[in-house]
């Protein structure tokens, strides 16, 4: 599964142009060696192969024209100097090669290092080379890609691919955007990234999670060139293990009414299960009280489900509003539908003045009626229903999830939780958040119902909303990667990640400081 080096992430995430421009003051402005800074970033890649490969043996260099390429060149003369078995294919002609990228190359061949130029071999000899070796350095064309991958890259990375070989991608894999995670073409499929000087958002959203690998960044001079230059981040980072510490902690004298009072409307016919498991999802995420506004049918499932809950069958709009001022924070949209029944429930939420997290139909009843609410709430829509809120296809709101994210933010505006691998949230005044890493087998209907109840619980519990939003989207994978631990991921269900949360919250209780309902 694709992973983040805990000892390495990054909280600031830039933008390729913004690490370009860093590089460059760098070099600059502060008297930094061009070429000692690409030596510094070829040690680190190569330790880092050895250290995940010990045996690794012969390795294959995949070189490119630029500073990416004499990266490779770099890795592949520590690796001769280091005794093992090593080659270059040059995929650019080394004619090409200029400034530091052709030192790389010079160096490579002073060392012993053979260079092959890959126009003078045929396809079955490429494919032999791939073959042969043991590890694979892709160092093709690092962040400078901007659309699909021209040939011959295409042919090489397609060739790679097809091998399933062990891969170490030098700062981002071949073809991957560095700054969006679109991949408009062939892709290398790596197993380990390591990334210089500023972490990009393209390694932990979009296609970048199913080709990165493990994630490894190393931060060379950054500390320096970030605040020096000037450049500002695309985005931040926040794993659950950065964030657990917002709960507040609960003093002995608690009681549920100082945890929120968390509505979930939800559940048309056919559709009474998102609802329950919303409202569960609330409770277990520590909500102090849970009521749940429903088709009257599905009463007694929820009672029987979860006892603890209030549970009160609707019939018409007009029985909403009571329910309404007697809740803290509203969730919306689970098991919805469409019918007249779900655009009551809907428009009755989005004209009421409380906190609200609106999901699913409840979005897609927005975007057709142009709903727009106001006050404070959260947009949680997955790529198909931020594309009917956009008015655009999926493909272009997964083109660019960060810029999608921030679009959504500003027509509807709210807090947006745009899910999927790698979840972005903007809220147009902060840098956007990215929530790392991702579960296949969250890939089943009613994991979205379960984010929704956390939401509104988080809500009820952590004053900043921005905050809310971010820890519940870090504690909802988290505790479906411990469910997927102790399970496994075929066959994981929405309620086995609700079981999971109480012992995923229990072990962030030694982060947590104090209760202060006016901390921010």
């Amino acid at each position: 599964m694709p992973a983040v080096s805990a000892h390495s992430i990054p909280e600031a995430l830039y933008s390729a142009d913004s690490v370009r421009a860093m590089d460059r003051y760098l070099i600059q402005n502060q008297g930094v060696d061009g070429f000692e800074l690409m030596q510094k970033a070829a040690s680190a890649a190569f330790r880092h192969l050895v250290s995940v490969w010990p045996k690794a043996h012969p390795i294959l260099v995949l070189c490119g024209a630029g500073n990416n390429g004499g990266d490779g060149y770099l890795i592949a003369a520590s690796a001769r100097r280091h005794g093992l078995s090593v080659t270059c294919l040059a995929v650019a002609p080394t004619e090409k090669l200029a400034g530091d990228a052709r030192t790389a190359w010079l160096k490579a061949k002073a060392d012993g290092v053979e260079v092959l130029e890959w126009r003078r071999l045929s396809d079955a000899d490429v494919l032999e080379y791939i073959t042969a070796a043991s590890v694979i350095v892709d160092a093709l064309l690092g962040t400078g890609v901007a659309g699909a991958p021209r040939e011959p890259f295409a042919t090489v990375i397609r060739q790679l691919n097809s091998l399933n070989k062990a891969v170490l991608a030098v700062d981002i894999p071949s073809g991957l955007n560095a700054t969006t995670g679109a991949a408009e073409g062939e892709v290398v499929r790596a197993d380990v990234s390591v990334t210089f000087i500023g972490a990009k958002p393209g390694l932990y959203t979009g296609a970048g999670v199913d080709v990165c690998g493990q994630v490894i960044f190393e931060p060379l001079e950054a500390e320096r060139a970030g605040v020096g230059s000037g450049e500002l981040p695309k985005a931040e980072l926040w794993p659950w293990q950065r964030c657990q510490g917002w709960l507040p902690v609960r003093p002995a004298s608690a009681h549920k009414g100082l945890f929120g009072h968390v509505l979930v409307v939800a559940g048309d016919h056919g559709y009474g299960g998102a609802g329950i498991m919303a409202a569960e999802a609330a409770s277990r995420a520590g909500a102090g009280l849970v009521s749940l506004a429903t088709r009257p049918e599905h009463v007694t499932a929820a009672l029987v489900r979860c006892p603890s809950l209030m549970v009160k069958g609707v019939t018409h709009g007009s029985e909403l509003p009571a329910l309404l001022q007697q809740a803290d924070v509203v969730v919306c949209g689970p098991g919805i539908g469409r019918s007249a029944w779900g655009r009551q429930m809907v428009q009755q939420v989005v004209a009421s003045d409380k906190p609200r997290v609106l999901d699913a139909d409840a979005l897609n009843i927005m975007a057709g009626r142009r709903l727009v609410p106001g006050g404070n709430y959260v947009l949680t829509p997955h790529p198909g229903e931020a594309a009917r809120l956009l008015g655009c296809a999926v493909r272009d709101v997964e083109a660019d999830r960060i810029g999608s994210a921030a679009r959504l933010q500003q027509q509807w505006g709210g807090i947006v939780l745009l899910k999927g691998a790698g979840t972005v949230i903007a809220t147009g005044d902060e840098v956007p958040a990215i929530i790392p890493g991702c579960n296949p087998g969250m890939a089943t209907g009613g994991m979205g119902d379960v984010l929704s109840g956390i939401l509104g619980a988080f809500l009820g519990q952590v004053p900043a909303a921005r905050k809310a939003v971010i820890s519940a989207a870090a504690v909802h994978l988290a505790a479906a990667n411990r469910a997927a631990q102790e399970q496994g991921y075929m066959g994981l269900l929405p309620s086995d990640v609700i079981a999971t949360l109480p012992r995923v919250l229990a072990a962030s209780e030694r982060h947590q400081t104090h209760y202060d309902r006016g901390t921010g």
